[in-house]
């Protein structure tokens, strides 16, 4: 066998069968049976004549996923540019036995498959395309791919573009539209972030003018309610104020001593100052001294 699998050699003995590998029992080269990990006995092969026993091959077939690597293919484009692609498939064997008879090497026949459908692929699509969507590409391979392999016991698990190579001229275009799109990028963020800074500026200075606002609102307010309480204590102070004069007159009415009283404590508190003044009126109609006639 050319493929990834050991053929076992034909002998009295016994074969023991990792988990990794699966066994084919042949019985003079038909398939009898696939064989999972364990031990296994072989028996002696031996013709007698009137009796013939078959003779047993155990092929193995490893079952583990792997990796095929499809190296540097020169594809054209839809619009004629020619460019390389490396394509990375992971697979595994899933049937054994289709594996080794439906095809003569399912890898070499797996390497061909994918490399025919990168072709079909990029024949459908423009350098643009390619460069907008990369994954389109992969995602076509492995839907072109499954059900062949499929046909000879293969499953695919991924299809995927490793590497593009474009000609060296497409290649320094490409880097400079690259680098001119990274700066628009950055220059679209500096001017996103700046616009995004001057929002949270003016939002701020908004909502601190709100709250200046409201500042002064409520001091206005409170200073409204202090004259108020203010001015209300002073007119009760005033009312209170005449209503003892209302009661210290009705006392004097009541009682002319008192204000007799009142009258004389005034002028002792007034005589006490020297800059004080008393003037006293006289009745015009009183009688005049005879001394004070003659004078």
């Amino acid at each position: 066998m050319t493929q990834t699998a050991a053929e076992i050699p034909v002998r009295h003995g016994v074969v023991i069968i990792k988990p990794t590998h699966r066994g084919l029992w042949y019985e003079d080269g038909v398939l009898k049976r696939m064989l999972d990990a364990g031990r296994y006995v072989i028996p002696r092969y031996f013709n007698l004549g009137f009796y013939r026993r078959p003779k047993v091959e155990v092929v193995l077939v490893d079952v583990r996923e792997r990796e095929l690597t499809i190296k540097g293919q020169e594809i054209l484009t839809a619009d004629k540019v020619a460019i390389r692609v490396s394509i990375v498939v992971q697979f595994r064997v899933a049937d054994p036995g289709a594996a080794l008879h439906a095809v003569v090497n399912f890898e070499e026949r797996l390497y061909s498959d994918v490399q025919l459908a990168a072709r079909r692929s990029l024949a459908t699509m423009t350098l643009e395309d390619i460069l907008t969507n990369r994954t389109r590409l992969s995602d076509d391979i492995l839907q072109d791919v499954k059900g062949a392999a499929s046909s000879y016991g293969v499953t695919i698990l991924r299809a995927d573009v490793k590497d593009l190579v474009f000609p060296g001229n497409l290649q320094e275009i490409m880097n400079r539209v690259l680098a001119t799109e990274r700066l628009s990028q950055a220059q679209l963020v500096e001017a996103r972030t700046k616009g995004e800074v001057q929002r949270i500026e003016a939002q701020a200075k908004a909502e601190a003018q709100k709250l200046e606002s409201l500042a002064r609102a409520e001091a206005a307010k409170l200073a409204a309610a202090t004259e108020a309480e203010t001015q209300r204590v002073k007119t009760e102070a005033e009312v209170q104020a005449l209503r003892e004069r209302e009661l210290a007159a009705k006392a004097y009415s009541a009682h002319p001593a008192l204000l007799r009283l009142q009258e004389l404590e005034t002028l002792r508190e007034l005589a006490g100052t020297a800059t004080a003044r008393l003037y006293i009126g006289f009745d015009k109609h009183a009688p005049i001294n005879s001394n004070e006639e003659k004078d």
